[in-house]
């Protein structure tokens, strides 16, 4: 059965994260015009995937238009930096994961300051797995490991860029399993996907393979959780496969340049909660490969802070390095 990863942590998010009495103010008239929320991978990619529906439903939430502007490249890095140094009013919000906010920063130069931007609300956690092209011949783990050991660096996986959680997924799966694959980064995963629906790659681990999964044009051979997916039931997981603590989470927050009034950011927490807890929106994140989770932007932050000592320890174990 699916993980029930539907989440209300510390005791109540919505409590937690109300605006409090008499410090409405700032937010009490917001928005009065245009939000924009910017992506910072190609649209048609995984993250793409998770904001649109929720630019959609804070759209219809508070009567006023929230755009998705998608700004691709250097793994998510640049439409990373528009929104960490954009004026903190209110209306300019940035939707990603671990990638942009925790991974890169640790492992290279970056033209912002990750830790500036304010976590507002998450988003949605991504279900997904290991693919690997129908026509390649393995399907499942043990014959595509027999298959990658058998002709090393022969096989090539592709993500939506350098350090980005698919990346790092694969990173963490080859380290376990001692096999040599090639890594093909991508602007998106969209493009990712083109590709290896061609067969000029073979293997993905992207949310935006799950419909061709179910066609049977993709094979799933693992799933990155700690149980395994509603939608693909035969398919095991890392853990049962022998693959333990093999896991690297995929997690989409929204957040705010940093600066931006608490009020504004306890606004739209709470409606995100309240919106997250629908059968419609969680109907909309099933599509996607997600599942919502509710926390306050505190505890988003403590998250962030554990996330980012596992992904050190990937590194070292892994021995990854971004160029």
């Amino acid at each position: 059965m699916l993980r029930r990863r539907f989440l209300q942590i510390g005791g109540g998010a919505v409590a937690a994260s109300a605006i409090p009495l008499g410090a409405t103010s700032q937010a009490s008239g917001w928005p009065d015009k245009p939000v924009k929320i910017i992506v910072p991978f190609a649209a048609g990619g995984g993250t793409d995937a998770v904001a649109r529906p929720w630019a959609d439903k804070l759209t219809q939430a508070f009567g006023r238009q929230f755009v998705i502007e998608n700004r691709g490249g250097a793994s998510g890095m640049i439409g990373t930096e528009a929104a960490a140094k954009a004026t903190p009013d209110g209306y300019t919000f940035l939707i990603t994961g671990a990638t942009t906010t925790v991974f890169l920063p640790m492992v290279r130069k970056v033209n912002y300051d990750a830790d500036s931007l304010m976590p507002v609300a998450r988003v949605g956690d991504i279900l997904c797995g290991h693919v690997i092209g129908a026509g390649v011949g393995p399907k499942t783990i043990g014959e595509v490991l027999d298959h990658a050991k058998k002709n090393p660096g022969k096989l090539a996986f592709g993500s939506s860029g350098n350090g980005t959680t698919p990346h790092l997924r694969f990173e963490a799966f080859k380290a376990k399993a001692g096999v040599d694959i090639l890594h093909v980064p991508y602007r998106g995963g969209a493009d990712s996907l083109t590709d290896l629906l061609a067969g000029n790659i073979q293997l993905m681990n992207e949310p935006v393979t799950l419909p061709h999964v179910k066609a049977g044009k993709l094979h799933m051979f693992a799933v990155n959780h700690s149980q395994r997916m509603e939608d693909f039931p035969d398919v095991p997981t890392l853990t049962e496969a022998g693959f333990p603590n093999c896991d690297v989470p995929l997690w989409f927050t929204l957040w705010a340049p940093g600066g931006t009034s608490k009020e504004i950011i306890a606004k739209l927490n709470e409606k995100v909660v309240e919106i997250s807890k629908t059968d419609d929106m969680k109907a909309k994140l099933k599509l996607a490969g997600a599942v919502p989770v509710l926390q306050t932007p505190e505890e988003i932050a403590a998250f962030r802070e554990q996330d980012r000592k596992a992904l050190a320890e990937l590194v070292k174990t892994a021995n990854i390095k971004i160029e």
